[in-house]
């Protein structure tokens, strides 16, 4: 892999924690609005696949949690408890009555069992965390043989000015609490990248929504790599 696509500069757990702390109280209002196209398209897609165990990376505040169609009972996580208190109050303010459980959790290193999960969808969060490659491998061991991985993000663009402004933000990734200059290929080894399904999100395809199918077994999963 390019070390040229890599993000920069690198953000650990207390990063995330301190700057999603500030953020909590505003996110909604700051972000909610442009992130909005990008959270429908990944909840109307984790709809439309089969199975009922869900688990949300990144949960937030909560704001994709109401809708979720109620025959899919999710969990979500989060490393901020900050987001986490108000994704609760949300909960209970809608009567979400399938949303099983919200905890704070590393993603990268989950206390779930394997195949716990038929999906597990990560909205905003593969720019967030220290190491996506972790990310991704901790989502394929909780997630069946044959389920699937959804991301929705912000990935760097491969020419024009949107690569120089982006460039040139990256040095503010410890404020911010993401990847500016995130590459797809520091989340997707190409043999996953060949398989996913890639589809820009508005506005102006700022981001992208990533369908990876789970292999329908441990053994197709090893061949890829092979």
């Amino acid at each position: 892999m390019s070390s040229t696509l890599s993000p920069r500069s690198a953000l650990d757990a207390e990063a995330v924690k301190t700057a999603y702390r500030r953020w909590a109280r505003v996110y909604d209002t700051v972000f909610g609005g442009i992130s909005g196209y990008g959270r429908k398209r990944a909840v109307a897609a984790v709809n439309a696949l089969p199975g009922e165990r869900v688990l949300e990376v990144g949960v937030g505040t909560g704001l994709a949690l109401p809708s979720y169609s109620r025959d899919k009972r999710i969990t979500g996580i989060d490393l901020s408890e900050d987001m986490l208190e108000r994704a609760r109050i949300r909960v209970l303010q809608d009567h979400l009555t399938n949303v099983d459980d919200l905890l704070e959790m590393d993603a990268e290193a989950t206390t779930f069992e394997d195949d716990s999960f038929d999906i597990a969808v990560a909205m905003f969060v593969a720019s967030v965390v220290p190491h996506p490659d972790r990310l991704l491998a901790e989502l394929k061991r909780v997630v069946k043989p044959g389920g699937h991985i959804l991301f929705v993000n912000h990935f760097l663009a491969t020419g024009g000015l949107r690569l120089s402004v982006e460039r040139g933000m990256a040095r503010a990734s410890r404020s911010l609490g993401w990847h500016p200059d995130f590459a797809i290929e520091s989340l997707l080894p190409p043999e996953d990248l060949r398989r996913a399904t890639l589809t820009p999100v508005p506005p102006a395809g700022l981001f992208t929504l990533v369908t990876l199918p789970q292999c329908e077994s441990k053994s197709d999963a090893a061949a890829l790599v092979a």
